[in-house]
């Protein structure tokens, strides 16, 4: 749920001292199409889908080391946990509106962590404050929702494909947080996935519009939930989804 500017990065020097860890450009990989800020409608296979390039911020809501009190290492600062323009604490859970955070008990995976949420969450855990009732974005590969894919009825937990312009890589992901209306952010998990070498959310992002994402509305109508990443690609496959 992150939103932090590209732009404000850069002039910052973050950018530039992430430079020596952007990945060679692959020679003879397929360049990104040209696609404006409204997307494009394609069909694969039969399926609908909408599809948009973007940057790509990581995102780590959803790991149960996302968050903490201070002297615990975390993948992200807790100002990354709050909406930009109202301040309001949108990545882990408070015991009440405004309230003190949610802390993770002596059997959860990160004992006095905050408990780290994503808008997708496995329905049949009913335990609200278990970190594993949420997509932990170290372990799978997911996009946030973006104005467009809302806009062509994308919901949460649907599947999407994700292909890097520079490395070649491709993965298959779910639709599992919101907050960004550009679609511009993604899993750790994924962001590594694609071939670049994140290793959290406090200054690690994609900086060039070299990512693809095609998400492919109303595919997963069940809301299956996904453990682990073998399931999800599993499942991808399992409805005729190609990756890009």
């Amino acid at each position: 749920m992150r939103r932090r500017d590209f732009v404000l990065a850069a002039v910052c020097g973050v950018g530039a001292l992430r430079a020596q860890a952007v990945p060679k450009q692959v020679p003879g990989v397929a360049p990104c199409p040209s696609i404006d800020a409204r997307g494009r409608t394609v069909v694969e296979h039969g399926r609908k889908a909408v599809e948009v390039v973007v940057k790509m911020d990581v995102d780590v809501d959803g790991a149960p080391n996302a968050y903490g009190p201070k002297g615990k290492k975390t993948l992200d600062v807790l100002k990354h946990a709050r909406a930009p323009h109202t301040g309001e604490i949108v990545g882990y859970m408070t015991e009440y509106d405004g309230g003190p955070p949610t802390i993770q008990g002596p059997n959860d995976p990160f004992p006095g962590y905050y408990v780290s949420q994503t808008d997708f969450a496995d329905l049949k855990n009913k335990r609200m404050e278990d970190p594993r009732r949420y997509v932990d974005a170290t372990r799978i590969n997911y996009v946030v929702q973006g104005v467009v894919a809302q806009k062509a009825g994308v919901q949460m937990g649907d599947f999407a494909t994700v292909y890097s312009c520079r490395t070649g890589k491709t993965a298959y992901a779910i639709v599992a947080d919101s907050g960004n209306d550009s679609g511009a952010e993604g899993s750790l998990a994924l962001v590594k996935a694609l071939g670049y070498p994140a290793k959290d959310g406090i200054n690690d992002s994609v900086d060039g519009r070299e990512i693809v994402v095609r998400y492919f509305p109303g595919s997963n109508p069940g809301k299956e939930f996904f453990k682990t990443q073998a399931e999800l690609d599993a499942a991808a496959k399992r409805i005729g989804l190609a990756t890009y």
